[in-house]
């Protein structure tokens, strides 16, 4: 098979380049997590490019390209011209309906994400008993959030050591193993441009948020939600209130935690991959925490692919680039990760009752 030719040697040019267009043509939620080190780039012309992942038989978009609304349809039908001038399918995981209706691809439904016009948040509070008593809970139990900047988190800073630190124990009491493509945990690239803030209990840090800009549609992705075990109930609420109230008060049109998995799906593989996947991965529970916030709209997210094209051949190719290439090392990863996640277990317990 023919590989991929090198576009441009030097890593930082293209994700520069990247950068430049996400800020005139970035309407995707997941846009911005395009500038991760998982992807590689297809630039089409001056004004558009599309950000992959190659499977070794698949050239998986994230989202959808980053291009003027105009040039959607061209900018795909070209990256899946030269996907297979290099024997690979092409397709796009994480499209919305825009993408589908400009672009003449067909979808198959793989969850939902949530958005919020965050100037009606504090409507959605004053209409939620039980949010407001999860905000109360933590505040009675001495949690504040803080936003701070991304030079409070440049490498070596105290505080990053400690996100670091709580980054790592997330990632530990989770089932699966670390994944990549659009939910590698990437937090300090091209921090400048991002939201952070820092929820403390006395001087220990319980909880982080990291939201990164929707540029074209005015908005922010809360990408990245982390809590300590140890965090008082509520943490998350009031990370998300306090980053909430942030884009209001700059004035933005939109906010989403990302995409619930299997959320609203309708083809019966995927429902009963969503029962036979729990003990992996709490779909409902993930949904039902992002249901209870109250949010605006419910907007569906396909794997999309060009006519004629198996979308079940593009949902394993988008499976794929998340176990980063291969479902063997990835299982196996995943059964290395829950047996140490159970030694670590017994291990804190004793430390614990010690304690």
């Amino acid at each position: 098979m023919t590989r991929a030719p090198r576009q441009v040697a030097d890593e930082a040019v293209p994700r520069a380049r990247a950068l430049h267009l996400l800020q005139q043509h970035g309407w995707n939620a997941t846009s911005f997590q395009l500038l991760e080190d998982d992807f590689a780039y297809f630039f089409d012309g001056d004004d558009a490019f599309v950000a992959y992942v190659d499977t070794g038989t698949a050239w998986v978009g994230g989202g959808a390209p980053v291009a003027p609304a105009e040039r959607l349809r061209a900018v795909a039908d070209a990256f899946a011209a030269a996907a297979r001038a290099c024997g690979r399918r092409a397709s796009f995981f994480g499209a919305g309906e825009r993408f589908l209706s400009a672009s003449g691809w067909a979808g198959l439904r793989v969850g939902s994400q949530p958005t919020w016009a965050p100037a009606r948040w504090a409507e959605i509070l004053e209409a939620t008993p039980s949010l407001r008593a999860q905000l109360r809970r933590a505040r009675a139990k001495g949690v504040d959030v803080s936003r701070v900047s991304a030079h409070a988190l440049q490498r070596g800073a105290p505080l990053r050591l400690e996100v670091d630190a709580l980054a790592a124990g997330w990632l530990r009491r989770h089932g699966l193993a670390p994944m990549g493509f659009l939910v590698g945990v990437q937090l300090y690239a091209f921090g400048d441009e991002r939201l952070y803030f820092v929820a403390r209990a006395g001087k220990q840090v319980v909880g982080f948020l990291s939201g990164v800009p929707v540029y074209a549609r005015g908005g922010w992705l809360f990408e990245d939600l982390l809590r300590a075990d140890t965090a008082p109930n509520g943490t998350s609420e009031l990370l998300i209130d306090a980053a909430m109230c942030a884009a209001a008060k700059a004035g933005a049109e939109l906010v989403t935690l990302g995409m619930v998995p299997l959320t609203g799906v309708e083809a019966r593989p995927l429902r009963v991959a969503r029962r036979l996947g729990r003990p992996l991965y709490d779909f409902t529970g993930v949904r039902d925490f992002k249901a209870k916030l109250r949010p605006h709209a419910w907007e569906p997210l396909y794997v999309a692919v060009p006519a004629a094209t198996s979308r079940w051949y593009a949902l394993l190719d988008g499976l794929r680039a998340f176990a980063r290439g291969s479902f063997l090392r990835f299982g196996l990863r995943t059964a290395r990760h829950r047996t140490q996640r159970r030694a670590v277990k017994p291990r804190e317990k004793r430390l614990k009752t010690k304690d």
